[in-house]
């Protein structure tokens, strides 16, 4: 795969679809963390007299222009972050974003409109996303992909107009590819893998490809409870999801008969109701009362799965242990992150919930490893499946 080293960008246009789907709140920008893993491709780019047009896309606006998912917040807090002016197109491949790309000189940056407000961006129709593509590509002379978070997604920015221009991937897609292969290639062992997050079933294909690499298993989240209950425990009113227990229960016994130690909370921060000023206490695991739902691992629960990652040389966490953005739930979650922070492994954060639950929490992300920017596309990966994004620059 070739990377930007490879491209003489001098000069010349260059389309770069990234990763900029930060959260909102109104037009504030809560988590900027997807922004600054963006800037090495960017500022590289520029530096070498570049004319970049930065393309991404914001949320699900369902294929049309809506005012709560543009990119013009992104654009601010992008030039901030650059230290120079980004030019703000507000289309993706109209008037505007043509007279923007024209206005460009070597070293200029401008971001376009959210690509999500053309339908055909996510179409399953090839011909459609195909005519979308071919608009997207005759604003640019190269293509570089960076945007890790999308690489899963067959849509038009992500892998069509890789195969319209020559290509490269960024210096995000380049180190979020090193990680994976440290996690799937010759893993430095004992490898610990801690899975949360709400749903089972988000998790299955990694569960299963994961009980053939790593040497332990911890879990907590949402998804506990369908462990617990596949145990035969009473769960209450938890998260459960009762069409994976079949599926559950054959997990656990393979990863006895391999030899792999299966992980599970032996209390859990059980409340009342959904809030973070409901009536709560820690009960065992095993004990939870019929009238409350666990939303957190307990006290326990926190030390027993940091010691059983205190010898792991890798580690790989996903998913929050419970609802870390109330504070009486954040506990479990703050403890595997502190864990990770004092482990002479190597650590990976894995996207999504898990990044976001590190910044809210006050980690500093020096301390990790490696924070992904892309946790579906990273689950994608370690469960085999192809990633079209990937394939498109590969190409």
């Amino acid at each position: 795969m070739k990377t930007i080293d490879d491209l003489d960008v001098a000069g010349r246009r260059v389309l770069v679809r990234a990763d900029l789907n930060v959260p909102l709140d109104g037009t504030t920008i809560t988590d900027d963390g997807r922004i600054r893993a963006s800037l090495p491709t960017l500022r590289a780019l520029a530096e070498r007299g570049a004319r970049v047009v930065v393309t991404a896309h914001l949320g699900r606006p369902k294929g049309e222009p809506n005012p709560a998912y543009s990119l013009a917040p992104v654009a601010a807090r992008l030039g901030e972050l650059l230290g120079r002016p980004v030019e703000f197109a507000t289309d993706t491949v109209g008037e505007s974003a043509r007279a923007t790309v024209a206005s460009l000189g070597d070293g200029d940056v401008a971001l376009l409109e959210n690509v999500r407000f053309n339908a055909a961006e996510t179409s399953k129709d090839d011909a459609a996303r195909g005519a979308f593509a071919d608009e997207l590509a005759s604003v640019a002379d190269l293509y570089v992909g960076d945007g890790f978070g999308a690489v899963h997604r067959k849509h038009a920015s992500v892998y069509d107009v890789a195969q319209r221009l020559p290509h490269a991937a960024g210096r995000l897609i380049a180190a979020e590819l090193d990680v994976l292969r440290r996690l799937t290639e010759n893993v430095d062992r004992p490898y610990a893998v801690v899975l949360g997050g709400s749903k089972v079933s988000d998790k299955l294909g990694v569960i299963d490809n994961l009980l053939d690499k790593a040497d332990r298993i911890l879990i907590g989240g949402g998804m506990v409870y369908t462990f617990l209950a596949a145990q035969g425990h009473e769960v209450g009113t938890s998260l459960l999801e009762k069409d994976q227990l079949d599926t559950v229960r054959a997990y656990l016994r393979r990863a006895e008969e391999s030899g792999v130690e299966f992980v599970l909370p032996v209390d859990v921060v059980a409340a009342v109701a959904f809030a973070a000023d409901a009536e709560h206490d820690v009960v065992s695991a095993d004990a939870i009362p019929a009238d409350r739902m666990g939303l957190d691992i307990g006290p326990e629960s926190g030390k027993l799965f940091a010691a059983k990652l205190t010898d792991a040389r890798t580690v790989f966490w996903n998913g929050p242990m419970g609802v870390f953005e109330m504070e009486p739930y954040a506990g479990g979650t703050r403890a595997v992150a502190h864990a990770l922070q004092d482990s002479d492994a190597f650590t990976v954060v894995g996207g999504g919930d898990s990044a976001a639950a590190v910044r809210t929490l006050g980690f500093d992300e020096n301390a990790f490893g490696h924070i992904s920017t892309g946790g579906g596309a990273s689950l994608e990966y370690l469960e085999g499946k192809t990633l079209p994004g990937l394939d498109a620059l590969e190409g």
